[in-house]
């Protein structure tokens, strides 16, 4: 298992280590233990310009995922699960609406990302939204 991170905003994250052992574990509930990923923190500015250029929607949000075992060359590193990209303010944001801290947002939000790399999408209807729900809710109890 190989986990990649990048931080490119400053901002409370967890230690690599702890993500890396909160990955680990999430991945291995998954029944993906030996998948690689990349995680990547920014800020708002540059989640809107992702946004605006990979789903057209001109503003922030607070975690996207970019599946590598979609597509024409999937079959190529079939271990490789693909990348998620977390938005630090935002994350900040939700979690002092949620009154939980920000590493618990960005918990919940890896969660969401991994499920969405594992092929689960919530804008698909209601019983996929479901299922992706039950998902991150496994993930979650993981670690």
């Amino acid at each position: 298992m190989r986990i990649q991170i990048q931080k490119r905003r400053k901002g409370q994250t967890p230690s690599a280590a702890d993500l890396r052992l909160r990955m680990e574990r999430m991945l291995a509930a998954a029944g993906e233990p030996d998948a690689e990923l990349s995680i990547t923190f920014i800020g708002d500015g540059e989640m809107a310009t992702l946004n605006g250029q990979y789903r057209g929607k001109n503003h922030t949000t607070d975690v996207l995922a970019f599946p590598q075992r979609e597509g024409e060359f999937s079959e190529v590193a079939p271990s490789m699960l693909g990348d998620v990209v977390i938005s630090v303010d935002t994350a900040a944001r939700q979690a002092g609406e949620a009154g939980h801290g920000v590493e618990r947002e960005i918990e919940i939000l890896l969660a969401h990302g991994v499920a969405h790399l594992l092929g689960y999408d919530h804008e698909k209807g209601p019983a996929q939204a479901r299922a992706m729900k039950r998902m991150e809710k496994k993930l979650l109890a993981a670690i």
